[in-house]
This record gives structure tokens, C-alpha cells and sequence, in this order.
């Protein structure tokens, strides 16, 4: 087969991007958001709350040895698990608010992928320079001098995937004694392997894979689309305004050419490496740093800002014509952003309202199966319940055990002559119920009678109650 015939490749090597550095407001806010955004991963562990002596005193910690999350004054117990989903759809909403209004947003400035990210870039240009001089030490042999550079920079590079996962593990237990635990090499291995695939993961995501996590692995691109529509803002080209291209040094002018002399700084300060002159494009992750990079040299040139900017389809016509774009809160708030609005609003509120209506009492009511039913000796029949008794405060509490039914019943607790058993402050007590029919009533003649168990505290007028039913004879 001749060369001719060969059939074209369908892989291409992966070219490595070497973004610009560039100031302006959009790089300005994208420092402020890297740093508020890593402060609070790093800090929040290390943060205190004092709870009482019974609890731990950290900030937010995910006890998953007890089964519990805090967060500040607020405790989420297991059977509070709906408050995790309603932050999950929130965050899902969030998501969609986001993008209907201006693109993927969340994806150039709060990902965790380019945020760790940009702090990679960040130390690599410290390390190596800027773009020209890490493109030229990326295309030089190897010597002392790439190595000694190489070196430096992946150490570096591992001590922040080392303190990204050093700090994961710190909200699943008490962050000073894990920290004193790991350096003296007593922690529990689950700690040490977590950090070391955190490590190595934040190493490689952060440092060698970058956008081709964004472009390959990350399914929002190809989400998105769903998402957005004619009135969401985009970072886009004004190719009516920018072509045909051509060098023009400042201050001359050619009636036949576009503002844009292809000077490539859009391209050059890129993080995923596309040309925004191309038109929107699947890796694009509106970080809006062309915007910058584009306007400083129509500064220089003597032009107008603008040339690359947010843009909403709806505009393309009028700004085509001469006109005035729509004004961007009009863009942002309209039916569709509104809608998504209310809903997050109505969740965030409905789950403050629930979290301020808990009970600080709870109890779980599961009834013996195997019998289902004890013939005692004079007749009267007996069901066995197991209940768990939660108790949220911070102090021992007295429940009390009663019931409400339409046949007559007794009720007694295993271990105990009276109804009343103290469950221990923040923590759960499992007790076992029996309740007995006497013999002749309808409670042991029915097959089943619908009863409800109401749990008072003691020391409060707090209480709740349960459905169960309780199994007789049928006859």
C-alpha cells in the first residue's frame, strides 16, 4: 500500500497550553474567587464551635463514625438526610440559574478543576516565567536547567496536592489530633491512602491533565446546551466589527479593515487553548480572560473596548445594524432565570423552616415479626416493639412512653418498672416495648388494630408520636 493510501490518523497528540498572564477585571475576579474559594477549603477545618462537652467542638465535620454532620450551630442526624438532598438540588438550580444567565460561569471561575488549576498555572509561571519562556523550555532538551526547573516546580506541585488532601480528611475528624496523629504516623490507614490518592489526583488534574478534564471527562459541556438560549449572555466575537484582519499599528486607519490585527492574545491567554474567533465552541468555559487580554490592545491601538465581550444572541442583530444591545439585567432577569429563582428561593426556605420546626426528640417503632404474637398465659396476648429513642440535646433527657388506641392495652418496658427511660444526651437508645392485650378484649380477639406510641420529654413539652399497628388473635 502506498503511502498515499495510508488512511489519516484518528488520534492527535495532545498540544500542552501555555496560557499568558493578563490583568483586568474579569483576571482580577477570578483571583478574588481562587482565593476566597481556597481560603475556605483550606481554614474551614482548622475552625472551632463549641457545642457543649458531650460534642465536638469543630466548626463542620462530617461524623461518619456517629453517623452525624455539624455545620456550625446546626446537626444533621441520619434520619435528617432530606436536608442533604435539598442542598443537592439547590446546588443542582444554582447550577442552571448560572448557566442560564451567563454560560458556563461556574466553570471559569469556581470549579474546583480551575481553581486548582489556575493555582498550578499560577506557580508554574513563578517557577518557569511566562508563556514564551515555558514554551521555549517545553520544546528544549533536557539539562540540568529543565530539570532543576521540573523539579522545583512539581515538588511544589505536590505540596499543594498534599495539603488539598491533608485538609479533606480534616473534615471527617477532629483536625488537631488527626494532624498530630499523621505526623506522628498514628493515624488510621484510610487517612494516609485518602491523602494519597488526593495527592496524586489534584497533582495530576491540576498540573498535566487541565482543560482536557474540562473538554473530556467533564460532562457539563455537552449539558449546557440545554441550558442556555438566546437571551444568555456568552463570551463572544464581534466578527462584524473585528474583519477582515490585519496589522494596523496605532493610530492608523484602513476604511477596509476590522478592528482585530490578529495579534492572538485572545488565543494566548486561553486556559483550554480555543481561538473565541471561531465562535462559540464545546471547551470554551467563559472565564471571559480574551475579554481582557482583547481589550488591553485596543487600548494600545487606539479602539474601542468591546470588540470581545459577553454577548447574547438576541443582541447579534441590532449591534449587526448599528444598534444598542438589551440591557444585561434584562438578559439576566427574565421568565426563565426567575423561574429557577423561585424554586431555589422556595427550597432554601423551606428547608430553614424545617430546620427551625425539628423536633430535638425522635423515635423509630419497629415491631416484632418473628412471633408476631405471644399467647401469655392467662390469654392475653403480647407484641414486642423495638424502639430507638433519639435524643438532640445537649444534656440527658427523661421520655416518657404512652399509648392511644381504641382497644385497652398495657404497656411495659424490658429492664424497668415504669414508662419512663433516660436516654443519654446526644445519642440514641434502643429499648424494648411490650404491649399486652387482655385476654377478651378486641385488641386480642382483631387481627390488627391501628394504635399510635406518643414519646413526651420529660423535662420539656416537647414530644412525638408514631403509627404502628399491634398483631391479636383474629378471631
Amino acid at each position: 500500500m502506498s503511502s498515499s493510501d495510508t488512511p489519516p490518523a484518528l488520534y492527535a497528540a495532545h498540544e500542552p497550553v501555555f496560557p499568558r498572564r493578563v490583568s483586568g477585571r474579569f483576571r482580577n475576579l477570578k483571583w478574588v474567587i481562587m482565593a476566597i474559594t481556597l481560603g475556605i477549603y483550606y481554614i474551614t477545618p482548622l475552625l472551632r464551635w463549641d457545642r457543649g462537652p458531650n460534642l465536638p467542638d469543630q466548626a463542620v465535620l462530617v461524623d461518619l463514625a456517629n453517623r452525624r454532620f455539624f455545620f456550625f450551630m446546626i446537626e444533621i442526624w441520619p434520619d435528617e438526610f432530606y436536608f442533604v438532598a435539598g442542598l443537592l438540588i439547590m446546588a443542582g438550580l444554582g447550577l442552571f440559574l448560572f448557566t442560564s444567565a451567563l454560560g458556563r460561569v461556574w466553570c471559569g471561575y469556581a470549579c474546583p478543576q480551575t481553581v486548582w488549576t489556575d493555582l498550578y498555572i499560577l506557580v508554574e509561571r513563578w517557577v518557569e516565567g511566562d508563556r514564551n519562556a515555558r514554551v521555549r523550555l517545553w520544546n528544549a532538551k533536557w539539562d540540568l536547567r529543565k530539570l532543576r526547573l521540573r523539579m522545583t516546580k512539581w515538588v511544589l506541585w505536590l505540596l499543594i496536592g498534599l495539603a488539598t488532601g491533608g485538609a479533606w480528611v480534616f473534615y471527617f475528624t477532629d483536625a488537631p489530633t488527626l494532624a498530630r496523629d499523621l505526623v506522628a504516623g498514628q493515624a488510621h490507614p484510610i487517612a494516609y491512602t485518602t491523602m494519597a490518592v488526593l495527592t496524586l489526583t489534584t497533582f495530576f488534574f491540576g498540573g498535566f491533565a487541565r482543560e482536557q478534564i474540562c473538554i473530556y471527562a467533564c460532562p457539563w459541556p455537552r449539558i449546557q446546551s440545554a441550558m442556555i438560549d438566546e437571551d444568555t449572555l456568552l463570551v463572544a466575537y464581534r466578527e462584524w466589527r473585528g474583519e477582515p484582519r490585519g496589522k494596523l499599528k496605532k493610530g492608523e486607519e484602513d476604511p477596509e479593515q476590522g478592528d482585530c490585527i490578529d495579534c492572538m492574545a485572545c488565543v494566548n491567554v486561553c486556559p483550554v487553548g480555543i481561538d473565541i474567533r471561531n465562535g462559540q465552541q464545546l471547551e470554551c468555559i467563559t472565564c471571559a480572560l480574551c475579554i481582557d487580554a482583547c481589550d488591553e490592545v485596543m487600548d494600545r491601538i487606539g479602539k474601542p473596548r468591546g470588540l470581545i465581550g459577553y454577548m447574547a444572541l438576541k443582541d447579534e442583530t441590532a449591534e449587526r445594524a448599528g444598534g444598542h444591545p438589551k440591557n444585561v439585567w434584562k438578559h439576566i432577569f427574565r421568565p426563565r432565570t426567575i423561574l429557577y429563582t423561585t424554586l431555589w428561593s422556595a427550597i432554601g426556605i423551606a428547608m430553614v423552616v424545617a430546620l427551625f420546626i425539628r423536633s430535638p426528640i425522635d423515635v423509630n417503632v419497629t415491631p416484632e415479626r418473628n412471633p408476631l404474637f405471644v399467647t401469655m398465659s392467662d390469654g392475653a396476648i403480647r407484641n414486642s416493639y423495638e424502639l430507638r429513642l433519639r435524643n438532640k440535646h445537649g444534656e440527658d433527657r427523661p421520655f416518657r412512653i404512652s399509648i392511644s388506641a381504641d382497644a385497652r392495652f398495657r404497656l411495659a418496658l424490658e429492664g424497668g418498672e415504669s414508662l419512663e427511660v433516660m436516654v443519654p444526651a446526644d445519642s440514641t437508645l434502643t429499648q424494648r416495648l411490650y404491649i399486652t392485650a387482655p385476654a377478651g378484649t378486641s385488641g386480642a380477639k382483631a387481627e390488627r388494630t391501628d394504635i399510635r406510641l406518643w414519646i413526651a420529654d420529660g423535662k420539656s413539652t416537647d414530644r412525638v408520636d408514631v403509627d404502628t399497628v399491634f398483631n391479636g388473635k383474629g378471631e
